[in-house]
């Protein structure tokens, strides 16, 4: 069985059962999850809070900006300066060390990350590194002293999630 031109519109339309035509079934399906994937997630507690995407926009603005052992900015960095800062700029509040950021944000579950989450490396038993999630399982963050700002992708299983609130 072959589907006109005719079929395809007047399914658009409305006036035709789709049930007749598979090719206008098929095609009807595709652009269901094609709308389905460009609407994103549609639980908030997957949803990436606008202030995180804003606040990787101004890690990564910060590129190449030197560490600096306990600075904020907006020139010089360390690492829980920089997210300190970045979320600052986006209208977050978060304390001032990774491991008071740790226990200020709701933590989550390596599958609910989303871009503008922040990753914490534990060390002992605190938490002694912190970077803002990018995506694509990479980080903005301030290494360590004699580098710079970067985006990196995460090196370590051993991490933890958490979102600011």
């Amino acid at each position: 069985m072959s589907c006109s031109r005719t079929d395809f519109r007047e399914a658009l339309k409305g006036t035709s059962p789709m049930c007749c035509c598979p090719r206008v079934r098929a095609v009807f399906f595709i652009l269901l999850l094609a709308a389905g994937a460009l609407a994103g997630p549609t639980d908030p507690a997957h949803a990436a809070p606008s202030y995180g995407k804003k606040a990787v926009a101004v890690a990564a603005s910060k590129q190449g900006s030197p560490y600096a052992y306990g600075a904020t900015g907006p020139k010089r960095f360390d690492c829980s300066g920089l997210t300190l800062y970045a979320f600052k700029k986006a209208g977050k509040r978060l304390p001032r060390t990774a491991e008071q950021q740790y226990e200020h944000t709701r933590h989550i579950p390596k599958a609910d990350r989303t871009a503008g989450d922040l990753v914490f490396f534990p060390r002992g038993a605190t938490m002694g590194h912190v970077g803002i999630y990018a995506g694509d399982n990479r980080i903005w963050h301030a290494p360590r002293p004699g580098t710079t700002v970067r985006l990196e992708r995460i090196w370590s299983e051993a991490v933890r999630y958490g979102r600011a609130t």
